[in-house]
């Protein structure tokens, strides 16, 4: 859990500075930050109520997505890795281009934009596990509420 926290306040810091840095971008980065912190915290408090010795062990009969994104090791590592990348290249293109790696038509790419543009679909990817992260722990905390309900409602 630990691990996490540190995960999403690092990146959360990041996102600070980078929305300094493009005011006009400030919003994404807000809302980024508010859907990361929110779908982690959701997924680890359902798994802790339902008992999980960890929010990485899920259902496997679950959503495929989340299996694949628990189950490989390489998977999860592309995506976290993938997206933490992609903020790291925002920083540092504030600052520059990066040495100089493609060059077309009189303009020269830099390393920085050129890793950035790489990485892109795995930043999206990544946002839309958050978001189904923070879908399918709303429905196992509904579930889990309806449950509890019905068995105080049987009681009484």
């Amino acid at each position: 859990m630990f691990d996490m926290l540190v995960d999403r306040c690092s990146t959360m810091c990041l996102c600070f500075v980078l929305a300094m840095f493009y005011p006009k971008w400030a919003l994404f980065f807000q809302l980024w930050a508010a859907i990361d912190v929110a779908s982690h915290w959701l997924h680890l408090h359902a798994a802790t109520v339902k008992g999980s010795e960890s929010h990485k062990k899920i259902d496997l009969s679950g959503n495929p997505i989340l299996r694949l994104y628990y189950t490989s090791r390489k998977v999860l590592f592309t995506m976290c890795a993938g997206n933490e990348l992609w903020f790291s290249m925002i920083y540092m293109l504030h600052f520059g281009e990066g040495p100089a790696v493609l060059t077309f038509g009189g303009y020269a790419m830099g390393l920085w934009r050129l890793i950035l543009y790489v990485v892109t679909p795995i930043m999206v990817a990544k946002q839309i596990i958050s978001l189904i992260h923070l879908y399918t722990a709303a429905l196992d905390m509904a579930a889990i509420d309806e449950a509890e309900r019905a068995s105080k409602a049987k009681n009484t």
